[in-house]
């Protein structure tokens, strides 16, 4: 028999609540809103959160998208002000696809030395 979620509306909005501001509150002090802050916030585990977001009649999918996106907005603008850590900013947008690698590519050519040589001539 699967355990009861403890879901309500009531836990829906204080959940909005944290993405709409509430996690930089005095009482609530998280740097960066985040899942495992909201999940502390509401005094549930990941694994139940990620459970409500599966349920489309619950909104947690959108809440769990809203912080996702408020911490790469915050995380970015804040890291060009200097007003974070830029190891841990790296890091944290690096979790939404930023990243600082060099893109390169490799081909291979079949063209002898003395052929590519006078590929450098040319320019």
């Amino acid at each position: 028999m699967a355990r009861p979620t403890k879901w309500t509306k009531k836990l829906q909005n204080k959940a909005w609540d944290y993405v709409k501001g509430e996690w930089e509150s005095k009482e609530v002090g998280h740097a960066v809103p985040s899942v495992v802050g909201l999940c502390k916030y509401l005094d549930r585990g990941k694994s139940t959160i990620y459970d409500w977001a599966k349920d489309e009649e619950k909104e947690f999918s959108d809440i769990l998208e809203a912080i996702k996106e408020n911490q790469e907005l915050i995380v970015f603008n804040k890291s060009l002000k200097g007003e974070y850590n830029a190891t841990i900013a790296k890091l944290l947008l690096g979790k939404h696809g930023y990243h600082d690698k060099q893109d390169t590519m490799q081909t291979n050519v079949d063209m002898s030395h003395e052929e590519w040589l006078s590929t450098l001539d040319d320019e």
